[in-house]
């Protein structure tokens, strides 16, 4: 059973995660709106349809930024606990610093597993809504990447024609054993392209050595022909990279379907890798606020650590983009990129609860 200054910590605390939450969709909805409508003020829609999808987008804005969230709570938290003098009644009742830092810690893990396990699949999934919706009104409706066991599947729309094309695997910037389908405006199929390799490194691709299917007659091509499209390597990957909309069983398949297809499945790995080690972040940075407040800012208004938690989520923010970057390019180890911000947090974090041990 839970003390009475343990259930009154934990109280505190989670009340003030919930009320800053809600403060920060609010933010996030209307700086979304805005956008929402000017996207929508040239189309005839429904006036709600910037708001409905306002709704959809936001809680994975909100899921992004809760690191910021969990340093504010902690910080808001000690503040009122200075302001009123509660502190040391608490110690008089049994509760030390390290004893304090460690109920918030343990707090932070457990909203952290109900953030990655409940509210970040919902929030993705309420964004791939979002972006099935939105790209209904976008020019890019007419492109799609597709990844699946069966390979990768594309489609284009280019000078009246639609391409309709599937590869087996990519090798770098080559498309391994593909079909490509041309469709005139009425879907009917003008040619098929069979190529063993397609370089698509720009976007008026190289076919090499061709298998043209015109009309049931069949040709043969020893040379190579270029194809006009829309893609290229770097489009293809913009735009079945948005794993935001995938929830976690959804992105250990999309996975297994990029190493069988032979692309590189290091985006999310990383992404994978930072949900996983979400709760232990967020008590970690519960405990640098917390650490931070015992030991440098107990006397300071509460502008000073409003102002506080935004530099320290900066500097968090900026080290995560780094080693993530870094990660990305091959850089760095894929491990390395997502562990060694936490492990100079816990470094920080340490140093700090032994003086706080000390006083």
């Amino acid at each position: 059973m839970f003390k009475t200054y343990e259930k009154y910590i934990i109280k505190n605390f989670i009340n003030k995660f919930l009320i800053l939450s809600l403060i920060f969709i609010s933010l996030i909805i209307i700086l979304s709106v805005l956008e929402e409508i000017s996207f929508f003020k040239d189309l005839e829609v429904s006036f709600l349809y910037p708001y409905f999808l306002t709704i959809l987008g936001a809680p994975i804005t909100l899921f992004e930024i809760f690191p910021f969230i969990f340093l504010l709570s902690t910080q808001f938290l000690f503040f009122d606990l200075f302001k009123k003098a509660e502190l040391n009644l608490l110690k008089a009742n049994g509760l030390s610093n390290l004893k304090l830092i460690r109920i918030l810690f343990i707090t932070s893990f457990l909203i952290g597993l109900v953030t990655v396990l409940v509210f970040y699949n919902a929030a993705s999934k309420l964004k791939f809504f979002y972006t099935d919706i939105k790209n209904n009104f976008s020019n890019d409706n007419k492109y799609l990447a597709v990844v699946n066991d069966s390979g990768l599947w594309l489609k284009d729309e280019i000078n009246d024609l639609t391409l309709i094309v599937k590869a087996s695997q990519i090798e770098d910037h080559f498309l391994i054993n593909a079909i490509i389908n041309e469709f005139d405006d009425n879907f009917d199929l003008k040619r098929t392209i069979q190529s063993k390799k397609i370089d698509i490194i720009e976007k008026n691709w190289i076919v090499y050595s061709p298998q043209i299917t015109n009309e049931n007659i069949t040709e043969n091509l020893a040379n190579k022909i270029t194809l006009q499209t829309n893609f290229d390597k770097e489009k293809i990957n913009n735009l079945f990279s948005n794993i935001s909309t995938l929830n976690l069983l959804e992105l250990f398949d999309l996975k297994k379907d990029y190493e069988n297809l032979g692309y590189s499945s290091d985006e999310i790995v990383i992404h994978l890798l930072r949900l996983s080690s979400t709760p232990f972040l967020y008590g970690l940075l519960t405990v640098l606020s917390a650490v931070i407040m015992f030991n440098f800012t107990r006397d300071k208004s509460l502008f000073y650590h409003v102002i506080l938690g935004i530099l320290m989520s900066v500097i968090i923010y900026y080290i995560n983009f780094m080693f993530t970057s870094l990660g990305n390019n091959g850089k760095i180890p894929i491990i390395s990129s997502i562990y060694l911000p936490i492990l100079f947090i816990s470094i920080f974090a340490t140093i700090g609860l032994i003086r706080v041990n000390e006083k």
